[in-house]
């Protein structure tokens, strides 16, 4: 467990906080669809891992308001990124789900990103690449903490 009150400790974090910032804001402009918000994107994703979910179920996965989380899937719905199907147990309610048009997106969204990522790492050493590769399902389940 890091403990930010030793030096190295803290310079660790801060190095990482720094790095993993950065890192994801040049991913970011590697999107395929520059009209969709990184909100919309996410929710995107978030359907893509978890499949069909009812809009208060995506706004707690994606830390929003539920107001927020309509307004996004109207937004992806005039998009035709999302269609909203009749809950199958409760009529009052929508499910959520992605279209063939949002996954070949994501599709390409992905295979540009990895591609753009592939590319920096070619610049790294054999060892750098071995502890980069070693790191990530850390990083990975820091993503679940």
């Amino acid at each position: 467990m890091p403990d930010l009150t030793h030096g190295d400790d803290a310079a660790a974090v801060n190095s990482l906080r720094s790095a993993i910032m950065r890192l994801s804001r040049r991913l970011k402009h590697q999107r395929v669809d520059e009209s969709l918000s990184p909100t919309e994107m996410s929710v995107l994703g978030t359907l893509a891992r978890c499949g069909s979910a009812t809009p208060g179920e995506l706004a707690r996965r994606e830390h929003v308001q539920p107001p927020s989380m309509t307004r996004i899937v109207a937004l992806l719905e005039a998009k035709g990124l999302v269609r909203l199907d009749p809950h199958p147990e409760d009529r009052r309610q929508k499910v959520v789900t992605q279209t063939e048009q949002a996954e070949a997106m994501l599709e390409e969204s992905r295979r540009r990103r990895n591609a753009w990522l592939a590319g920096l790492a070619e610049g790294l050493d054999d060892d750098e690449w071995a502890k980069l590769r070693a790191a990530a399902p850390v990083l990975e389940k820091l993503v679940h903490l």
